[in-house]
């Protein structure tokens, strides 16, 4: 079988691109700051703001529910067959657990995620603004051993 990409290596490009022609191709040091951040040594403040950051697919510093919608949409493929209904796609992101966002940077492409708990926009968004901003995602993060 076929080693699959990491379902948001163009995001993690362009978040680590510091080019000025918008290629998002990656200098030395960009690649090495982007393993830095990757790497067991970097704090999870820093790890969840580059997280926030790939996520954030219209890079409004928001996370709202097209951002979580892209962000299923990586983790399942965006093929036909594997791409969710838009019912599908209510279900989970109403239903989806608030610990799966800070996993699903690492998850590989297809994997389920765990589903029993509120609301995530509900539960992650503190000042009620029907988005999830950095503060917001960090408290999130914080509630996540596992990151």
């Amino acid at each position: 079988p076929r080693p699959q990409a990491n379902p948001f290596q163009h995001r993690i490009c362009r978040v680590f691109s510091t080019a000025a022609d918008g290629s998002d191709s990656l200098s030395f040091e960009d690649f090495l700051d982007m393993l830095s951040v990757f790497s067991d040594a970097a704090t999870s403040e820093i790890k969840s703001h580059y997280a926030f950051r790939i996520f954030d697919f219209d890079d409004d510093g928001t996370l709202d529910k097209k951002d979580l919608e892209n962000l299923v949409n990586c983790l399942t493929g965006q093929s036909e067959e594997s791409r969710l209904s838009d019912a599908e796609m209510e279900q989970l992101i109403q239903n989806v657990s608030a610990g799966s966002l800070g996993t699903a940077a690492r998850a590989p492409r297809a994997q389920p995620f765990t589903v029993p708990s509120p609301q995530i926009l509900e539960e992650s968004d503190i000042d009620k603004d029907g988005t999830i901003n950095l503060s917001e995602f960090q408290h999130v993060i914080s509630r996540s051993p596992d990151f």
